[in-house]
């Protein structure tokens, strides 16, 4: 769930349960609206790092009777997407085990590639973005969605919450990610040769009742783990009462009337060039 050393590569955010509810308030409606224009019946999609296949099944719908191919390092998240397929009645979806950095696929494969919070954990997004690339046909449709921490926030906010956020920025690039990607995309898109970018912003946001809880509880849980305290405290990020003040601001901001969060993402349409 967290870096044994700042120079190793994980996934930050770990898969413990917490992490996957989180995972499945995510949908295509929801967090791909950005690419649901673009997508036409029988296109060929590939989701990178799709984990649970939460956003997936709806990509898949919208290119019916076309074919999504969602791939994700994780085991055990590809065996939750197959099964969540498997259960909706989506046939036209194949799950893989795999590494974005070297995928399975021809070349000129896809007609469109997506991810969401992906690039964002992976230490070289040159080399990853190279190899979507690749698989990519000439003309096809890269989709990229990614956070920037620095525009996330809790409000009432306060002088621990802050220093919250930033160890969580610290972990992140402690573990070889990119805590800014989101406002960075273009840039990074462009680096690998893509073109006809198109950036944009947005926000995922907890603003009732029900939703402070469950990211106060999700931020509990994950950040406030003894793995995570455990992992800050051992390679200098924090000290045992920062992270004790900084829960006791947690808690008053969870008791706040006006109580409200947000995690700011960048995105961006790109695409790979006709003569490619």
């Amino acid at each position: 769930m967290s870096p044994d050393s700042p120079s190793e590569s994980r996934y930050t955010m770990g898969y413990d349960e917490d992490f996957r509810q989180l995972l499945r308030r995510r949908s295509a409606r929801t967090h791909a609206r950005h690419l649901l224009p673009r997508l036409e019946p029988g296109q060929t999609v590939l989701d990178f790092g799709c984990g649970p296949g939460t956003i997936s099944l709806g990509l898949a719908e919208a290119v019916d009777p076309g074919h999504l191919h969602g791939i994700d390092m994780e085991e055990t998240q590809i065996g939750l997407a197959r099964s969540a397929a498997e259960s909706g009645g989506h046939d036209n979806v194949t799950f893989h085990v795999g590494n974005v950095n070297d995928l399975p696929f021809e070349d000129d494969t896809f007609d469109v590639a997506h991810c969401h919070a992906v690039l964002m954990h992976i230490p070289d997004t040159f080399a990853a973005l190279s190899e979507v690339r690749r698989v990519l046909k000439p003309g096809g449709i890269i989709a990229c969605r990614e956070a920037i921490v620095e525009s996330s926030f809790l409000e009432p906010g306060s002088v621990e919450i802050d220093r919250a956020w930033a160890v969580f920025t610290k972990l992140l690039s402690a573990n070889g990610g990119h805590p800014q990607l989101g406002k960075e995309l273009k840039s990074a898109l462009l680096k690998a040769g893509f073109e006809e970018i198109q950036p944009s912003f947005s926000f995922d946001s907890f603003g009732s009742d029900g939703d402070v809880e469950f990211f106060y509880g999700f931020i509990v849980d994950w950040f406030h783990s003894p793995a995570v305290v455990e992992a800050a405290i051992k390679h200098g990020l924090s000290t045992a009462d920062e992270f004790e003040r900084g829960r006791g601001a947690l808690e008053a901001w969870r008791e706040s009337p006006g109580a409200v969060g947000s995690i700011g993402f960048g995105e961006c349409l790109a695409a790979k060039p006709l003569g490619a």
